[in-house]
């Protein structure tokens, strides 16, 4: 079996086994979650290429990490991510990149999240749910953080922090590669009273 083959058919039991969870029908995690029920159909039996922006949200709608949508079993107390063995959720037309590295456990699940965005070069972000809260420290470059239409330069050594549940937008800036770690905080428990 390849490693895609591998990968999509543990996204497609963590989805289930979620959505069961849940309690929610394949209609219904569609609804919330705004993906067709075709291709929850198609991911649920391992099939398809699923985007970044689809995983984000059937997290979100969810209430868990996109990493416990792609994690097999956890295989000790320890976990180690190498940079290099993680693939890019994300890639730019110009050689950005996210690599999701690890999501702590627990009831309330952090996603620790490498980021390098080129100057110019964006991801739009859609509104995760409530609760929600992201953190970006920047390492090398510069970068301007857009939350719900308003512009915040952050730049090497300073770190950014907001609440995910409004429109926002990475984007490099400056003459040379942004370097940063997000985190993303998720409330505990699946979400609860979605709408659309």
């Amino acid at each position: 079996m390849t490693e895609t083959a591998a990968a999509l058919r543990t996204l497609a039991h963590n989805v289930r086994a979620a959505r069961t969870r849940a309690g929610l029908s394949l209609d219904e995690l569609g609804r919330r979650a705004k993906v067709s029920k075709g291709a929850l159909v198609a991911l649920e039996k391992a099939q398809g290429n699923p985007n970044f922006a689809t995983l984000v949200r059937l997290a979100d709608t969810l209430g868990i990490s996109v990493s416990a949508l792609l994690e097999g079993q956890a295989e000790g107390r320890v976990r180690v991510a190498s940079a290099d063995a993680v693939m890019p959720l994300w890639a730019g037309e110009k050689g950005s990149e996210a690599r999701l590295m690890l999501t702590t456990s627990g009831p309330a699940p952090v996603e620790v999240w490498r980021w390098k965005l080129e100057p110019g070069e964006a991801y739009p972000s859609h509104p995760h749910q409530a609760g929600v809260v992201e953190t970006v420290s920047v390492t090398a470059g510069q970068m301007v953080l857009v939350v719900d239409g308003t512009e915040h330069p952050v730049e090497a050594g300073q770190t950014a922090t907001f609440e995910g549940d409004v429109p926002h937008v990475y984007r490099g800036a400056g003459t040379g590669t942004c370097h940063l770690i997000m985190t993303v905080h998720i409330p505990p428990g699946p979400a609860q009273g979605l709408t659309d």
